[in-house]
């Protein structure tokens, strides 16, 4: 059979095909009796509005367009999955693409989803995603998900990935840890550089050595800096890995080499990501509720979209404060590991400790 069309549920509803489209709409006046004719022509008829042709008429598209640096990784599609629940909540569809970490690319899906789209949120730890996106999506509303520092004037939600990596330092220095290796996420990354910075500082104040290897926020990467954790002469008592997925690729291959954690090197992650609590031991990290986050900026975008017909703007930045997660990977409150020299230098990058003992 033919699919129904709106002149059908008018013509069964004995009502204007207007009248119906106010029901479904849910714009402009319309009687009771009116509105129950119109719902029972609906389910009798088993009528789908055609999402183009309400668009037309309301200028809204009911989508939202997501663009995020990579699709891949439990990250990622926590983020989809809280987005993708408030979006369902609020009668709403996702269009989700990846710039690759690639300007071009995440310039390119930004033009493709104008006229296709109400609003966009963009995740961009790597590029000025303010001005791309503002540039470049002309009058669409557009939340920016940035991984550094904030975006005075436009709507956004940042991660203080500073303070959770002080925090991140300071737990593992309250359980008696002071020879403390960071596994950093790539170059250029903002996320990266400011938990970075935060392990950086949280050292400087407890007086003690800097190390640093080089990651690239994926297991690989973790498990490659494990791999030399585990040969150095003179072993770190703990780590702090800029991402979760690089801490379980460290334990993997501290534990390959025969290396207990806590025991011999205390671990802590960040993101709180699923896997997190299902390795063994259990992974200490800061969590930031990726689902819930990626939930509320949902929800914030449609109130950006809802409320910008009567000119109201929101501008505001919105900081989420990552919250320790303690879990077995870095055990009770430990004694100053035999192998710490409270001379040390301080050193960095981490590639200075190959071979000897640091002096």
């Amino acid at each position: 059979m033919k699919p129904a069309n709106i002149r059908d549920v008018a013509r069964r509803a004995e009502v204007s095909v207007a009248s119906v489209s106010r029901v479904l709409n849910g714009a402009g006046p319309v009687t009771a009796a009116t509105r129950e004719k119109v719902l029972q022509a609906v389910e009798a008829l088993q009528y789908v509005p055609h999402s183009g042709a309400r668009s037309l008429s309301t200028s809204k598209t009911q989508t939202i367009g997501v663009v995020l640096p990579d699709l891949y990784g439990e990250f990622f599609s926590e983020l989809i999955r809280g987005m993708d629940v408030a979006a369902r909540a609020l009668g709403y569809h996702l269009i989700v693409s990846s710039s690759h970490d690639d300007a071009e690319e995440a310039s390119a899906a930004i033009r493709s989803m104008r006229g296709r789209v109400d609003g966009l949120i963009v995740l961009s730890p790597h590029l000025d995603a303010a001005n791309l996106a503002s540039s470049l999506a002309g009058r669409l509303p557009v939340l920016l998900m940035n991984g550094g520092a904030t975006d005075a004037g436009r709507p956004s939600i940042v991660v203080d990935n500073h303070g959770g990596a002080v925090r991140a330092v300071e737990h593992l220095l309250g359980t008696g840890c002071r020879r403390i290796v960071h596994i950093s996420g790539p170059a250029g990354n903002l996320e990266s550089e400011a938990r970075l910075a935060g392990y950086l500082q949280a050292m400087a104040r407890a007086g003690l050595p800097t190390m640093v290897l080089d990651g690239a926020f994926t297991q690989a990467s973790g498990q490659a800096a494990g791999v030399r954790i585990s040969e150095l002469a003179l072993k770190p008592d703990a780590i702090f890995a800029a991402n979760d997925i690089m801490a379980v690729g460290a334990m993997l291959a501290l534990q390959d080499a025969g290396l207990r954690v806590p025991e011999d090197v205390a671990l802590v992650g960040f993101d709180d990501v699923p896997i997190a609590d299902m390795v063994r031991p259990g992974l200490t990290t800061l969590g930031i509720n990726i689902a819930e986050t990626g939930r509320r900026a949902l929800e914030r975008l449609v109130r950006i979209i809802n409320t910008a017909d009567d000119g109201l703007t929101d501008t505001s930045c919105e900081t989420v404060r990552p919250e320790l997660v303690v879990r077995a990977s870095t055990g009770p409150a430990l004694q100053p590991r035999p192998n710490h020299q409270p001379g040390a230098r301080a050193i960095h990058p981490v590639s200075a400790l190959e071979g000897e003992s640091p002096q």
